[in-house]
């Protein structure tokens, strides 16, 4: 009886240390599942901060202009015959645009021969007088008198015939006028008058011809440009081109660039009073006439240079209620907010003014929404850099 009541008192024992270690068991196991895992670190991409001088692109939006528009206009008056050019096309420099009635100044040209070959016959006949009148003069068998009127008569045909032949050169040339020529290479605009018109002085313009190589492009600058330029300048953050030449390049309104620049040839001495801008002028080669006079392009000029600029990737800047800021990593491989101030674009790329220095490193790619947000850096490659670029553009 003691035997049995023994193993019911082991097998008792051993049940409840059985249940007692299974509660503490499951007790660790809820525990343990509380516990949050450690959260797993964010991929991000990023870029090293590194100044450097960084060659500045300014963009305006511009307009092109012939460097020379000719009115093309009748220099004597007549019918006109015929137009000689296609209108809206390249003509060249020499090249027939209009032919007037010729007959009536051809007529004035043989009248005018005419009057010279009369007038050498009436200064043979003085001559030839003045040849039988010296010697007698001589020989005191006439007055002196007669001898100064011979004389005088010659001078008088001498300057007849002078006038003459004057005449002749002045028919020649309003004959010459009756062929209307372009003066210059360029593209040649709309007749203004009609195939037989009367043209006289009050009707004379006939069309406009315009010089296509070289073509200038306008632009303007704010005051508020030149102000921020001026200070900066002061400030060393900005350098002008040691020669003082600022060159550009065109880009079409499709976006495709043109294939040649230019410099910048004038700036106005004065501001715009009615728009408070003030103008600019380049001068570039349009051999092929693909530019047209007042076509808008977009000019991209450049000259100006930041000394050891920082430069980051448009999308790696954000902007909140209180400014601009970027994301940095920090020696943590965490995420830090950092205020930054900012400049202009250049490219696909944003200088930063203030707030980041050399080794910074930016976050370009990458869901972060707090600070100290464990991350996993990865270095921006070229390519993931410039795949993204072009799609920006």
């Amino acid at each position: 009886m003691l035997r049995w009541l023994l193993v019911c008192a082991f097998i008792g024992a051993a049940g409840a240390a059985g249940y007692f270690g299974y509660v503490e068991f499951e007790h660790r196991r809820q525990a343990a599942k509380s516990v949050p895992a450690a959260p797993k670190p964010v991929e991000v991409s990023y870029v090293e901060a590194a100044p450097e001088d960084l060659a500045v692109t300014m963009q305006f939006v511009a307009q092109t202009q012939s460097s020379q528009s000719v009115q093309i206009n009748a220099r004597v008056e007549g019918f006109l015959d015929s137009r000689k050019y296609v209108e809206g096309q390249l003509v060249r420099a020499g090249d027939v645009l209009f032919q007037m009635d010729p007959k009536p100044f051809e007529v004035a040209l043989q009248q005018a021969e005419a009057a010279v070959r009369a007038q050498e016959a009436a200064l043979t006949v003085a001559q030839e007088t003045l040849a039988r009148i010296e010697p007698l003069a001589a020989a005191n068998a006439v007055s002196k008198k007669d001898l100064d009127d011979a004389r005088g008569a010659v001078d008088r045909a001498l300057a007849n015939v002078d006038e003459a032949k004057a005449g002749v050169a002045q028919a020649e040339l309003n004959l010459s006028y009756t062929t209307i020529r372009s003066p210059v290479t360029g593209m040649a605009d709309k007749a203004l008058q009609q195939d037989g018109t009367y043209i006289s002085f009050s009707n004379s313009a006939l069309t406009t011809v315009s010089l296509v190589s070289p073509m200038w492009v306008n632009f303007s600058v704010s005051e508020y440009q030149l102000t921020d330029w001026r200070r900066e300048t002061q400030q060393g953050t900005l350098k002008p081109p040691a020669n003082g030449e600022f060159s550009f390049k065109l880009l079409l309104p499709d976006g495709s660039p043109f294939p040649n620049g230019g410099v910048v040839t004038f700036e106005a001495p004065s501001f715009d009073a009615t728009t408070g801008t003030f103008q600019v002028r380049g001068t570039f080669e349009n051999p092929d006439g693909v530019m047209k006079p007042y076509q808008y392009v977009t000019a991209l000029v450049s000259g100006f240079v930041r000394p050891q600029a920082i430069v980051v990737p448009q999308r790696a800047v954000h902007q909140s209620q209180t400014g601009h800021f970027v994301w940095v990593i920090d020696a943590s491989n965490k995420s830090q907010l950092r205020p930054v101030e900012v400049g202009e674009w250049q490219g696909t790329g944003w200088i930063i003014s203030k707030g980041l220095a050399k080794g910074d490193k930016v976050v370009v790619d990458g869901l972060i929404m707090q600070p100290n947000t464990v991350v996993d850096p990865k270095p921006m490659t070229k390519d993931s850099s410039a795949g993204t670029e072009s799609q920006g553009n």
